[in-house]
């Protein structure tokens, strides 16, 4: 790595929601930042973890049992094989650490509403 990374910098290149932008790579996991504003999908990732840290807003992690609401400077980790939806009704920022490959909409089964498009993560 050639210099250092400001998330909120890179958050500012991009406008789209739901589409995670690579910052940085740590071994074979892809350090992501995304906008988010709604609801996401259910989903879920059958051979990962994913850890969201949020920046800017606030974001609520549905879990089928309960909802985790997590604040500026909270992280989450959602153990793999769990279903989860993301959502922040106002908007918000986040981090995501997952490996590179893990595309964002998991093994959904659900049908993607116009706002949500399958990524992995596209290079900033």
């Amino acid at each position: 790595m050639e210099d250092k990374i400001n998330l909120r910098e890179a958050l500012s290149t991009f406008d789209d929601q739901w589409a995670p932008r690579t910052v940085a790579t740590v071994n074979n996991y892809g350090v992501k930042v995304v906008h988010i504003q709604g609801e996401f999908v259910w989903h879920s990732h059958e051979d990962t973890d994913e850890l969201f840290q949020v920046i800017r807003g606030e974001v609520q992690i549905h879990l089928r049992d309960r909802t985790i609401n997590l604040s500026p400077g909270d992280i989450y980790v959602v153990p793999k094989g769990v279903e989860h939806k993301p959502a922040s009704i106002d908007g918000a920022d986040m981090m995501l650490f997952e490996p590179s490959e893990t595309t964002n909409t998991g093994d959904t089964d659900e049908e993607l509403p116009d706002h949500i498009k399958t990524t992995t993560g596209v290079a900033l």
